[in-house]
């Protein structure tokens, strides 16, 4: 089969996860016809997306968040009026996807939750099935948990989960625990986690690991470490002109986004203090890690990836970068307390079931799955 992937460039979990299911789909014999990426002024695609990927990449301008001034939360309705005013540019992109999609000639289309992917399928109704992919499908599910007195955030996340999803064949819900399938269309899975994690041993070196999605956290960062000297931190982030590595304090060490160091680091460090993106969160479960998750201000999205989490065991919420608090938490933990999560092994085995049964070929036999695919759905209907 030809796959061909649109991904949100905004942080980095949606792109590892493309890298992920990238290499998992060659190892099958599938071909990645190519990746478009959403790109703002606001985000940089790491070196590491160009790396992974075997397949050509291209990037297109996609609708972006507002951040403060102090480029930590999110302004919700400085972000509205933002992308509407670019709408424009949006247009063109919707052109050049058209344009890549028709030259690909993909049987699927899997979209890392970008919203013009969703309004491409409205506007352009490829021929191909159109499937989405993320954590955030998985608000769909009836046993899924949402933060008090949200219901009007809830009803804009829903809404922003229909547009990335309009005129969709299924909804892969990634999670992070086992949970009973919920209806034909939504189906849950593990994490999709790359294979490297796989090779790490964990250890348990003395230091705590951070990872900033918005580099205005970084001032906290600095903040906590000075006032607690005793403490060691390693940091990544992604912060425009910053050096490689940049150590202002002792105890307190910056790193560019680098993802075989992020994991190498992730693998040793006590605990991980981390914005509330699924992705990393998976990666420290995988791994035994506990972690603290500060939701980015303003983002809905991050305070009910943080809340499942610690339904799921992943460690704690707080307010801020307080690495004190978190460093107590740690303290009080004991052995029976920490243990690696083996549910994103069943990843590959759960996702080739899906494909099976919600692809149509010539009726053979493939043998590079466990089971027949059928000829009972609309590929090229």
């Amino acid at each position: 089969m030809r796959f061909l992937f649109i991904v949100q460039g905004e942080g980095r979990g949606h792109m590892t996860q493309a890298i992920a299911l990238g290499q998992l789909l060659e190892k099958k014999g599938h071909t990645l016809t190519a990746v478009c990426i959403g790109k703002s002024e606001r985000r940089q695609i790491p070196d590491f997306v160009y790396q992974k990927i075997n397949a050509p990449i291209y990037t297109f301008e996609s609708p972006n968040f507002v951040t403060d001034k102090s480029n930590k939360s999110i302004r919700l309705t400085a972000t509205i009026s933002y992308n509407l005013l670019k709408w424009k540019s949006f247009k063109k992109s919707l052109k050049e996807l058209d344009t890549i999609i028709q030259e690909s000639e993909p049987d699927v289309i899997l979209n890392f939750y970008d919203m013009l992917a969703g309004i491409y399928s409205l506007l352009y109704r490829p021929s191909c099935s159109f499937w989405t992919i993320g954590h955030q499908y998985l608000v769909d599910h009836p046993t899924f948990i949402f933060p008090k007195k949200s219901f009007l955030k809830r009803l804009i996340f829903k809404f922003n989960n229909k547009i990335t999803s309009i005129g969709s064949d299924l909804n892969l819900a990634l999670s992070f625990q086992p949970l009973p399938q919920s209806g034909n269309k939504l189906h849950v899975l593990p994490p999709l986690l790359r294979e490297e994690i796989r090779t790490l041993e964990a250890k348990n070196e003395d230091f705590i690991l951070a990872y900033t999605v918005n580099p205005g956290y970084g001032e906290e960062i600095l903040d906590f470490a000075a006032a607690h000297p005793d403490i060691k931190v390693e940091a990544f982030w992604d912060k425009k002109g910053a050096a490689q590595t940049y150590q202002p304090l002792p105890n307190l060490i910056f790193h560019q986004i680098n993802d075989k160091l992020f994991l190498e680091k992730m693998a040793a460090c006590r605990g991980l203090i981390s914005t509330a993106g699924f992705e990393s969160i998976c990666e420290a479960m995988y791994l035994g890690k506990k972690v603290m998750m500060i939701p980015v201000q303003g983002q809905f999205e991050q305070s009910c990836n943080a809340l499942d989490a610690v339904q799921a065991g992943a460690g704690i919420i707080h307010g801020s970068f307080d690495i004190s608090v978190f460093d107590q938490y740690l303290q009080s933990l004991t052995e029976a307390d920490t243990f690696p999560n083996s549910w994103p092994d069943q990843f590959e085995k759960m996702f080739f079931e899906v494909v099976g049964e919600n692809t149509s070929a010539s009726g053979e036999t493939f043998s590079n799955y466990s089971f027949t695919v059928s000829l009972n759905t609309k590929l090229h209907s």
